[in-house]
């Protein structure tokens, strides 16, 4: 041994250290991995493009928006999505709805000592012909079990107070529901006449249940009056936060309590562009950007509220002047959730006040000024001119560039109308919200074969029969939204299932109906046709109430939605 070199281990390499290292090797490699993977979900995430056209960069909306499309049923041109089908269901909200057995509960809480619905003949004698009192609690008791029982496909959240019909022994009933299998966030509002029968023995019992909104006596509810029952009451910014279609609307305009406050306020106003006559995508991302600035830079905004239909909307082809922003687009969400102006009374008390009080103008008439340069303005109306050569005078140009990751389009103010979506209401109503349906596109892409070489056979009524036979159990109601102007089309369909189209229901929106009436009050007494955005807008929403939805490009055809070989882009 001596004389021999000796040989030293370096430490890391002894037998008692090589587990540790191992472990510490091996961890090192699945931290390596973890910081790799995390490194490439970010550029994913980075670079993701949503499928929504809506929020593409601006590069792709231009194209987007400048496209020309004809009528039919398309969700990605001719009906705009809105804020409130962004909006995530609030399960707290929806999960308060009222049983059977919380009926009970109040009903035996109220009256623990009375009689049953069966009666009690000792205390009948005398009182069998005394009129129904809709006032007296056993009565709303009873009414309310009876709409539990009647619509068991739809989910009650309140109950008002039941009121005294027309007629003798009969009762009007409003209540707040949504239905069951509900994909949307949103209340409606039903309100029905009862006819209440009373036996020899005093026995009540409902005996009839109107129609959909044939209560009317119990519609409008008093200021301060409290519901007849409510299981979970929701807050007040719950209820401002969903809509609660079938309530009574009111989209009167703002108006400037004074000429302090008007003098004190700060306004914005687009004037001019070639965003007029455009498709309703088109206005609504050139409004949500003076909306998005307005509310950037902290002004009102003054906005024309009159609409020019494009004609890709119309039965004449043409574009159509003179409708109203509240003919498609919930007001009342809007002035209540943002400061709006109509450019009319705006300019009404300009003029009267300008000069007296002092107000100044700011002009603008390049849209590459961004709304960061204006944030220090002072003048009392900033006002956007914009030319007259296309595509640089459409308003959204503004939200473009740099800007566009500063100014936020507020979706969330802009909610279809309430009237429109009363008639969806309705509709899917008279289904009692058990249907399922089917979006069949036809027409100019089924004759088509160059890019739709397979849709028209594969939307014939053979084909039909046999694809919804695997998807839809037969001798369901089926609704059909389609853009096939012969619904006799359909017929060999009837064996299997009872169908429906738009057009049952054109009672919903002809000269006797709510709607019209509304719609001519709000037109100054113009009454005011339902066109076909409102028409292709109320298909789409009833197709979306299904509780099975099948859809052409999806489960129908193999064929692409834009054409051959599109399918992988047609989103993009």
């Amino acid at each position: 041994m001596l004389g021999r070199p000796s040989f030293s281990r370096p430490g890391s390499f002894r037998p008692e250290n090589l587990g540790p290292n191992a472990l510490a090797l091996i961890g090192n490699l699945c931290f390596t991995l973890f910081v790799l993977g995390v490194l490439i979900f970010t550029i994913i995430a980075a670079t993701y493009e949503p499928e929504d056209p809506l929020f593409h960069p601006t590069t792709k909306i231009t194209t987007f928006l400048t496209s020309t499309s004809n009528a039919t049923f398309k969700s990605d041109n001719t009906v705009i999505k809105t804020g409130e089908d962004f909006m995530a269901a609030n399960q707290t909200a929806f999960s308060g709805f009222i049983n059977i057995t919380d009926v009970e509960k109040i009903s035996a809480g109220d009256n623990p000592e009375s009689a049953t619905a069966e009666g009690n003949s000792a205390d009948c004698d005398g009182n069998v012909d005394t009129p129904v009192d809709c006032r007296d609690p056993e009565v709303f008791h009873l009414m309310m079990r009876a709409a539990i029982e009647r619509f068991p496909d739809i989910h009650f959240y309140r109950f008002g107070k039941s009121v005294p019909g027309p007629e003798a022994g009969t009762c009007d009933m409003a209540w707040r529901f949504r239905p069951k299998e509900g994909k949307t966030a949103a209340f409606y509002k039903d309100y029905r006449r009862f006819v209440i029968s009373k036996s020899s023995n005093c026995t009540l019992s409902v005996a009839e249940i109107g129609d959909y909104h044939s209560g009317v006596l119990a519609r409008k509810r008093k200021k301060h009056q409290t519901p007849g029952f409510e299981k979970r009451p929701l807050k007040q910014e719950e209820v401002k936060s969903l809509p609660v279609v079938g309530e009574v609307v009111n989209d009167s305009l703002p108006v400037v309590e004074s000429e302090g406050s008007f003098s004190h306020g700060k306004y914005l106003i687009y004037v001019g562009g070639g965003d007029r006559c455009k498709n309703m995508n088109h206005y609504l991302w050139s409004f949500l950007c003076a909306l998005g600035e307005a509310q950037y830079l902290n002004r009102t905004l003054v906005m024309d509220l009159s609409i020019c239909l494009s004609s890709i909307y119309t039965s004449s082809n043409q574009d159509e002047e003179g409708k109203d922003f509240r003919f498609y687009f919930d007001f009342e969400h809007l002035k209540e959730s943002a400061s709006v102006l109509d450019h009319v009374q705006f300019w009404t008390d300009w003029n009267k006040w300008q000069k007296r009080d002092g107000l100044s103008l700011h002009l603008v008439e390049d849209f590459r000024v961004t709304p960061m340069k204006l944030a220090d303005v002072k003048d009392a109306l900033i006002m956007r001119k914009f030319g007259t050569v296309e595509p640089d005078n459409y308003w959204y140009r503004v939200c473009e560039g740099e800007t566009e990751s500063v100014v936020r389009r507020p979706w969330h103010l802009i909610w279809k109308s309430r009237r429109l979506m009363d008639i969806v209401s309705a509709v899917a109503s008279r289904l009692n919200w058990d249907y399922d349906s089917v979006h069949i596109v036809r027409g100019e892409k089924a004759r088509n074969k160059e890019l739709w070489p397979n849709l028209d056979q594969d939307t014939s009524p053979n084909a039909l029969r046999s694809t919804l036979h695997d998807k839809i159990e037969d001798g369901r109601n089926v609704y059909i939204a389609t853009n096939e102007p012969d619904h006799s089309f359909f017929d060999p369909l009837k064996d299997q299932y009872t169908t429906h189209f738009l057009e049952e229901y054109k009672d919903l929106w002809d000269e006797n109906s709510e709607w019209h009436s509304e719609m001519t009050k709000l037109n100054n007494g113009a009454p005011v046709a339902f066109d076909g955005y409102m028409r292709v807008s109320v298909d789409t929403e009833v197709f979306l109430r299904g509780k099975k939805q099948i859809e052409t490009f999806n489960d129908l055809t193999k064929d692409c939605k834009d054409g051959v070989n599109t399918c992988s882009t047609a989103s993009s």
